[in-house]
Formats: C-alpha cells, sequence, structure tokens
C-alpha cells in the first residue's frame, strides 16, 4: 500500500494492555483505548536493515502503525500514551469502515512536540526516499503541511512558520467568535482592532510564502 519493501513489512498485532503495562494509566485513558480502538496493527519498521537507509542520533527507526477505530474520531491522548511507549517516531494510519486519515508525531529524544494529520480519505503521497531516516522522517512530517510553510528554508524553519500560522488562525477564529458575541460597543471595537492585527500578520506571512 505504501510501496515499501517487503524486508520493511511486520504485520504485528499489538495488544492493548501492551501499553497499559508499559505506562500507569488512568481508568478514564484505559476506557479511551477500549472505547475508542478495535485493533492496533504495527505494519512497518522502516530501519537501516530494513530499508537500507541510515539512521541519525535522533531518528533511529520509523515506525507505522495502523489503528482501526470504533468511531471516526482519532483518539489524541492515546496516541500520547503510545508515543510515550515506544521510543521511536511514528507514521500513524487511522482506519474507521471504508475511511482512512493519517497522523504523524514530531518527536525528538521520546518526546512528543506536536502531531500533524490529513483529513479523512484525504489523498496522501509519501516519500520514503532520502540520505538518511531523519531525511525520511522529515519529508514525511512536510507532507502534512499544506500551508506553503514547507517551501521555506531548513526544517526548523518550516515547522516554526507552521507553527506560527497555526497559532495566528487559531487566535483570530477565536476572535472572531467574540466578535460576534460582544454586546458591548466598545469593547468590540477593541477586539476588532486585535482582530485586524492579528489577520494582517497572518496575510504578511502568508505573503511571504507565495
Amino acid at each position: 500500500m505504501m510501496n515499501l519493501p517487503k524486508n520493511a513489512l511486520v504485520n504485528k498485532f499489538i495488544a492493548k494492555t501492551k501499553f497499559y503495562e508499559k505506562t500507569s494509566l488512568s481508568s478514564k485513558l484505559q476506557n479511551e483505548f477500549i472505547n475508542k480502538i478495535q485493533r492496533i496493527t504495527w505494519m512497518y519498521k522502516l530501519a537501516e536493515e530494513t530499508i537500507g537507509i541510515s539512521k541519525t542520533d535522533k531518528v533511529t527507526e520509523i515506525q507505522i502503525f495502523e489503528i482501526e477505530l470504533k468511531e471516526k474520531t482519532i483518539p489524541k491522548n492515546v496516541l500520547k500514551v503510545i508515543d510515550k511507549a515506544i521510543p521511536y517516531q511514528i507514521l500513524y494510519q487511522f482506519v474507521y469502515k471504508d475511511s482512512a486519515a493519517y497522523g504523524i508525531t514530531l518527536k525528538e529524544t521520546n518526546i512528543t512536540q506536536n502531531y500533524y494529520f490529513s483529513e479523512w480519505n484525504e489523498e496522501c503521497h509519501f516519500d520514503f526516499t532520502g540520505i538518511d531516516l531523519e531525511k525520511v522522517y522529515q519529508k514525511l512530517i512536510k507532507a502534512f503541511i499544506t500551508n506553503g510553510a514547507k517551501n521555506r528554508g531548513d526544517f526548523e524553519t518550516i515547522i516554526d512558520t507552521d507553527n506560527k500560522i497555526k497559532l495566528l488562525e487559531k487566535e483570530i477564529e477565536t476572535l472572531n467568535n467574540k466578535i460576534r458575541k460582544e454586546h458591548q460597543f466598545n469593547r468590540k471595537v477593541d477586539l476588532n482592532k486585535i482582530f485586524q492585527e492579528k489577520k494582517s500578520l497572518l496575510n504578511g506571512i502568508k505573503g511571504e510564502l507565495k
């Protein structure tokens, strides 16, 4: 499906209880595992010995997990538990009935920095080539960045720019909701001023990316 060598195929079922053993979970999180996840399958292992691409200090292996869901919602809290238990970068494929989506962890030194997700049934193209596994991993993350930031400089700059865009978009959405609900005229004017400033900043960043 991902056009990977047979050597990289693992196709091994992982019991959900394995994650309970590795991590002390609250009853709420255990219930999320039970109620939201049908099955976890370790599909592929991308490593020096399986795909012939050298590891680096930061990326020694990349795992690909398929998670079959009981509902069409990606359980982000559960992913944090999985990422804490697995000391490698992970590309996720989520499956619910006839629908599929993808996600990836931005992880360094076993600490999760961020998550990136596709839309359901969005066509995704992953490039598993590179001079080393770190470059492969960076390509996989960039496949999820669709706002133009992926063409801006080195990987750290791309991530930083993408984070700034997402933060501004979130702030603009929050301000817009507050403006619609605000009845006091003076307060509405103040909020609108901040809204326009944030929008101008966002347009400036996006304009630089064209």
